[in-house]
């Protein structure tokens, strides 16, 4: 397998967490079509999302839009502008919706005050009506956290926490400037679960320099010891020409393919050994927790936050970068936190870009999604529950016919399935069905 694998490691593909991709989005969507989206919205439950484009300190593989501060000063002031669009979003929906699913993201949503979360937890409340089986979810990274805003984020309700991990080995932490020790995570992780917080993620990478099979293995191993009921496995995107820090990492030590193949399979095999089951191309949890029972029931989705049991309408962003979805298509904030500062001031939507959905696009974008998040696709009965069939994809089951034959998919006349050994390259066989998907290959990840 790994022979036939190898000719398609090296193809820089989309990770699908929407389609079409961010780089399809343009100028032609701007605020006052968002405004006007908002307004439209059915009266259906929502998600929300939340950025917070701070940091700490940097790590050098890191690919979001976040930026190192030394002062609260700068946080304090956008958690003003987090509330104020906050507000502004509401006006625009005219209604209070229900939110059944609110995630913090960032950068590092845990750099904001104590106070400044439970201002911020209030004005969500304010607009939305926030569910009581809503999920809330953050991230965390173990190294700021403190006990005074773990007890925050309990009185807030938030139901789950990611933390932060990449890897335990001590010298690929100095090499990437993550210096976090064991005692930190399982610290961070006792406050959570003490507080009531008990769902808990953990986020680790291979692909990163001085990393081996078994360096990997040994963090797999230890991350398990901390009971967590998911894992998200990421595969480092060395991309230094967008993001120019990554520059300052010894190119010269990074696992090459066949190495990073090899990192991901071993950690896999040590969280399915411990009865972990597979999600997709890069999570794992607990076989009876919710992400797992929704992907046995082939319920589960994927946006920009990955893999998610998300099943609402519509998902609303506020902060810099961050991305909503609605059923007219797809908005973005601007990336510059001046630039969405001075919107939101004037009081403005801060929309920069987005992507106004056809039925091409929704019909492919469902294709793609089952395929990342099930590995596997009937094209036909996809087709048929749009007006349109199979003779509508012709040129691409003949490509799909040729990666079958290097064993990347099964093919069973309509019915895709993309075998366990060639769960990585999925973002591949997804590919097929890109139709914007050219010459821009190099903003992306390599397929391995």
């Amino acid at each position: 397998m790994s022979a036939n694998l190898m000719q398609f490691w090296n193809r820089r593909i989309p990770r699908y967490t929407s389609y079409p991709t961010a780089v399809q989005f343009g100028a032609e969507v701007d605020g006052l079509a968002y405004a006007q989206w908002l307004a439209a919205l059915p009266d259906l439950p929502v998600s929300i999302y939340l950025h917070v484009p701070f940091c700490a300190e940097l790590c050098l593989y890191c690919g979001c839009h976040t930026t190192v501060v030394r002062k609260y000063g700068p946080v304090a002031d956008y958690a003003d502008l987090l509330e104020r669009e906050i507000a502004l979003v509401g006006r625009h929906l005219h209604s209070r919706r229900k939110a059944v699913h609110v995630h913090w993201g960032g950068g590092t949503p845990t750099m904001l005050s104590p106070a400044d979360f439970a201002r911020l937890t209030r004005a969500l409340h304010k607009t939305f009506m926030i569910s009581p089986e809503c999920e809330i979810a953050i991230e965390i990274d173990p190294r700021t956290l403190t006990r005074e805003l773990v007890s925050t984020l309990a009185d807030a309700g938030v139901t789950r926490a990611s933390l932060g991990v990449q890897d335990f080995d001590d010298k690929v932490q100095r090499t990437v400037g993550r210096v976090q020790s064991f005692e930190q995570t399982a610290q961070a992780v006792e406050w959570l679960r003490t507080a009531g917080i008990i769902n808990i993620n953990l986020d680790l990478m291979y692909g990163l320099p001085y990393q081996t099979s078994e360096t990997v293995a040994a963090t797999a191993r230890r991350a398990l010891t901390l009971d967590p009921d998911r894992i998200a496995l990421f595969g480092y995107a060395h991309v230094p020409w967008m993001k120019r820090h990554q520059k300052l990492l010894p190119e010269q030590t990074l696992p090459g393919a066949r190495e990073r193949l090899a990192q991901s399979r071993v950690a896999a095999d040590v969280l399915e050994a411990a009865d972990f089951q597979p999600i997709g191309l890069d999570h794992f949890a607990k076989r009876n927790d919710l992400l797992a029972r929704r992907q046995r029931e082939k319920r589960l989705h994927r946006n920009f936050q990955g893999y998610t049991t998300d099943e609402a309408a519509a998902l609303i962003g506020f902060g810099t970068s961050s991305i909503g979805a609605l059923p007219q298509g797809y908005v973005q904030n601007a990336s510059s936190t001046v630039a969405y500062r001075d919107a939101i001031r004037a009081g403005r939507l801060a929309t920069a870009r987005g992507r106004v959905l056809t039925d091409e696009d929704r019909l492919r974008r469902e294709i793609i999604e089952q395929l990342m998040c099930n590995l596997e696709v009937d094209v036909a009965a996809v087709a048929a529950a749009r007006d349109r069939t199979i003779d509508d994809f012709v040129t691409e089951l003949r490509e799909i016919d040729s990666l079958a034959e290097h064993g990347l998919v099964r093919r069973s006349d309509t019915k895709i399935t993309i075998p366990e050994d060639a769960r990585p390259l999925v973002r591949t066989i997804c590919a097929v069905f890109d139709a914007y998907l050219s010459g821009e290959e190099t903003r992306y990840s390599r397929a391995m």
